[in-house]
C-alpha cells in the first residue's frame, strides 16, 4: 500500500487547552515537532484524544458507519439520499457501490490508516514523556492499542485481508518499501486479538475511569470487542465458508483466506463465556424489572427501550462499551407532526424519513415467541386483513375494539417496543394524552402532507416508524434539546445481550444443540427471551411450533439463533455485517425491492392496498454475491499501490 505524505496537523493540540498547558507545549524556538509534543503529558494527552476521533466517527456517524443505515432494515425515499437528509450509506443497499468511487471509502490516506498512523506514533513516543502520572504509561499505551485494534477491525469487516502496519513507514521511504501486500485474514484477526490481549490487563474498568477518560477503552469494552472479533473470525465469510474467496490470493500466490477451521468457533465461545462471567461477577445484567407502567406489556416495553441507552455515561448494567459522538439518527426516525410551531408536537428539526419494510416487520415473533409461519396457533393467515384486539393486556399499545391490521396483533413485546406500526399507539411524551395513534395514511398526523411521493419533501414512504433508539418520555416538540441534555451524545456500542447471542451462536456452530454446552446455549437465549416477555425456546417451539423438535437440530437451532439475533439487535448496526459474515444475502432477500403500504391513500382500506398485501415502495435493491460481501478498494488506490483488488471488483 502506498502511504501518501500525511502532514500531521498539530493545531488541534492547542484546542481546548488552557494558557498554562499551551506554554507547556510550545518550545522556545516555536517549532513544535513530534518529539517535542511527547516531552509533556499535555502533548501526549492531546495526541491520544486526536487518535480517538476516528473511534467516535466510525462507531456512531450515519455516513461513516455503514451498518447503521446500509442494510435492509431501513427503507427511505429520495429525500434521505440527498440534500439536508443525506445518508450516503443508503446507496449500498440500493446496489450502487462502485470501485471507481466507493461509498464509505475508508481505505485512504485520510481514512482509517490515518488514525492507525496516529496510534503508531503515540506508541512509538509515549515512553519519552517525562511527567506521566503513576500507571498512565501502561494505561494510555493499552488504550491506544485497543484503539488500533478497533481500527484494524473496521478495515477487516469491510475489506477482509488488509495491510497491517506494525510501525509507521517513513513517508520518504523508497516506493518498494511503501508498497506493502495485504495480509491473510487469519493474520489480520491475530493482529487484532494480540493488540487486545496486550491492552486488556492494563485497562481500567469503566467505573474507575475519570470523567475525561470515558471516551477511551475500558477493560469491559475491550473484552466485548474481542468477543465480537472472534465471532467474526469464526464466521463463514472469514473462515473458508464462501467459495468466491477460497482461491483469493496476493499477486505472489499467497492465499488470503484459509480453509474452514471449526476450532475458531470453540475459541469464540470459550472466550465469550469468560467475558460474560467476568461481567456478571461485576454487576452486569440485562436491564429488566421496570414496574412503573400500568401493564406487564408496557413494563417489558420500557425495559427493552432502556436496554440500548446509557445516558450521559449513566451506570447502565447492560452497556459493555460506550462512545460519545454526534449522531442525528433520531431526526430521521421521529415524525414531523404538524406544520408549524402552533402544533404542540411540531419540531422543525425532525424528518421522519427512515421507515421500515414488511420484511423487517415479519421478522418479529408472535406473542408465543416463534415466527408467524411456524406458529401453528396463528389464526390471521397472511395478516393482511383487519381484526380487533380485546385483551386488556394490550391496553395503550393496541386500540381495543378497533379495526387494525391483523399483522400487528398478537405479536411479541419487541415488535411493539421497536416498531411504531400504523394504527397502533406510540407514546410521544410524558402525558397520557401524548400516546398517539400512528395514522400513517395521507392527511393523518403521521401521514404524507403532499398528494404524492416527492423526494423534495420529508416523507415516510412505508407507513412504519422506528421507536428503537428514541425515548418515549420526551415530547416530540422539544425532543432535540431534551435528548441532548439527557444523553450527552453517549451511545451504546456493545451490550450484554449481544455477548449472550455470540456465545449461543458459537457453541451451536461448534457442537450443535446436543453437545456438552447445551445448557449454555439455551440459558443465553432464554435470558434474552425472558427479558423480552417470552417463553423459553423449548417451550415456544415445543408447544406452538409446526416443527416442535427444531431446536434439537443444529441447522434448526442455527435458524432460531440468527432470527433471535436479528430481532434483538435490529436497528443497532449488526444486520449489515451479520448477513455478510453468514453469507446469506440472497436468502435474506437483498435483491428484493422493499415493500410496505400505500402511503398516498387517505383511508385505511386504501392504505392497506384493499387488503391485498403490501406494495413495492422503493424500486432499488441489489446485491451481487460474487463481489458484494466485501467492499472494493478504490480502483485508483489499487492501481497505484499494487494492492490486489477484492474479487468481482
Amino acid at each position: 500500500m502506498k502511504f501518501k505524505n500525511i502532514l500531521v496537523i498539530v493545531c488541534s493540540i492547542f484546542l481546548g487547552t488552557g494558557c498554562n498547558e499551551f506554554l507547556d507545549l510550545v518550545p522556545e524556538d516555536d517549532i513544535l515537532t513530534i518529539p517535542k509534543i511527547f516531552e509533556t503529558r499535555t502533548g501526549a494527552a492531546r495526541w491520544k484524544n486526536d487518535a480517538c476521533a476516528g473511534f467516535k466517527t466510525y462507531a456512531v456517524d450515519l455516513n461513516w458507519n455503514p451498518a447503521l443505515a446500509g442494510a435492509d432494515e431501513y427503507t427511505a425515499g429520495d429525500y434521505a439520499r440527498k440534500g439536508q437528509g443525506y445518508i450516503s450509506t443508503l446507496y449500498i443497499a440500493d446496489g450502487l457501490q462502485t470501485a471507481l468511487s466507493p461509498i464509505n471509502d475508508i481505505w485512504t490516506y485520510d481514512g482509517v490508516y490515518y488514525y492507525i498512523r496516529y496510534c503508531n506514533t503515540f506508541l512509538q513516543y509515549i515512553g519519552d514523556v517525562y511527567n506521566l502520572r503513576p500507571g498512565e504509561l501502561e494505561r494510555w499505551t493499552a488504550e491506544v492499542k485497543a484503539l488500533k485494534a478497533f481500527y484494524y477491525f473496521e478495515l477487516v469487516k469491510r475489506y477482509g485481508p488488509i495491510v497491517l502496519v506494525p510501525q509507521n513507514i517513513d513517508v520518504y521511504a523508497p516506493m518498494e518499501e511503501q508498497r506493502q501486500s495485504r495480509s491473510s485474514v487469519d493474520s489480520c484477526f491475530k493482529a487484532i486479538t494480540d493488540l487486545l490481549d496486550e491492552a486488556i490487563p492494563y485497562l481500567q474498568v469503566f467505573a474507575e475511569k475519570d470523567a475525561d477518560q470515558r471516551d477511551f477503552f475500558s477493560k469491559e469494552g475491550a473484552m466485548g470487542l474481542k468477543a465480537r472479533v472472534l465471532l467474526y473470525a469464526a464466521s463463514p465469510l472469514f473462515n473458508g465458508g464462501l467459495s468466491q474467496y477460497r482461491n483469493f490470493t496476493n499477486k505472489n500466490g499467497e492465499k488470503l483466506f484459509s480453509e474452514e477451521d471449526k476450532e475458531k468457533w470453540r475459541v469464540a465461545a470459550e472466550y465469550t463465556e469468560e467475558v460474560i462471567e467476568y461481567l456478571e461477577n461485576n454487576g452486569y445484567k440485562l436491564i429488566s424489572g421496570n414496574e412503573d407502567k400500568s401493564t406487564a406489556l408496557l413494563n417489558t416495553m420500557r425495559d427493552l427501550e432502556c436496554s440500548v441507552w446509557a445516558p450521559n455515561w449513566a451506570n447502565s448494567t447492560e452497556a459493555v462499551m460506550m462512545v460519545a459522538g454526534y449522531n442525528n439518527l433520531y431526526q430521521h426516525l421521529l415524525p414531523k407532526l404538524g406544520s408549524s410551531t402552533s402544533d404542540i408536537h411540531y419540531s422543525g428539526v425532525l424528518k421522519g424519513t427512515l421507515g421500515t419494510s414488511i420484511r423487517m416487520v415479519n421478522k418479529f415473533y408472535t406473542a408465543n415467541g416463534l415466527p408467524i409461519e411456524e406458529d401453528k396457533t396463528w389464526t390471521y393467515g397472511d395478516g393482511y386483513a383487519m381484526a380487533q384486539e380485546r385483551d386488556p393486556a394490550y391496553t395503550k399499545v393496541v386500540p381495543l375494539g378497533t379495526d387494525v391490521l391483523a399483522l400487528h396483533l398478537k405479536r411479541e413485546p419487541r415488535f411493539y417496543a421497536t416498531i411504531a406500526a400504523p394504527g397502533l399507539y406510540w407514546q410521544r411524551g410524558v402525558y397520557d394524552s401524548y400516546n398517539m395513534i400512528v395514522d400513517s395514511y395521507r392527511g393523518g398526523a403521521f401521514g404524507l402532507k403532499q398528494d404524492r411521493i416527492n423526494g423534495d419533501y420529508e416523507q415516510n414512504i412505508t407507513g412504519y416508524y422506528i421507536k428503537k433508539g428514541t425515548r418515549s418520555e420526551f415530547n416530540t416538540s422539544s425532543y432535540s434539546n431534551d435528548i441532548m441534555s439527557f444523553a450527552a451524545n453517549v451511545h451504546v456500542v456493545i451490550r450484554l445481550a449481544e455477548l449472550y447471542l455470540i456465545a449461543a451462536e458459537a457453541w451451536n456452530e461448534y457442537e450443535g444443540p446436543n453437545g456438552v454446552h447445551r445448557t449454555q446455549i439455551f440459558d443465553r437465549l432464554n435470558a434474552i427471551r425472558e427479558r423480552a416477555g417470552l417463553s423459553t425456546v423449548q417451550d415456544s417451539w415445543g408447544r406452538y411450533g409446526i416443527n416442535p423438535n427444531k431446536f434439537n437440530e443444529q441447522v434448526g437451532l442455527r435458524d432460531i439463533i440468527r432470527r433471535e439475533r436479528t430481532i434483538e439487535l435490529m436497528f443497532e448496526g449488526h444486520r449489515f455485517w451479520d448477513v455478510r459474515r453468514w453469507g446469506t444475502a440472497i436468502d435474506e432477500g437483498w435483491n428484493d425491492k422493499p415493500q410496505a403500504w400505500v402511503v398516498t391513500a387517505q383511508t385505511w382500506q386504501g392504505f392497506y392496498n384493499n387488503f391485498q398485501g403490501p406494495v413495492t415502495v422503493w424500486d432499488k435493491a441489489a446485491f451481487n454475491p460474487s463481489r458484494d460481501y466485501l467492499f472494493p478498494i478504490k480502483s485508483e488506490e489499487a492501481m497505484i499501490s499494487g494492492i490486489v483488488q477484492n474479487p468481482g471488483w
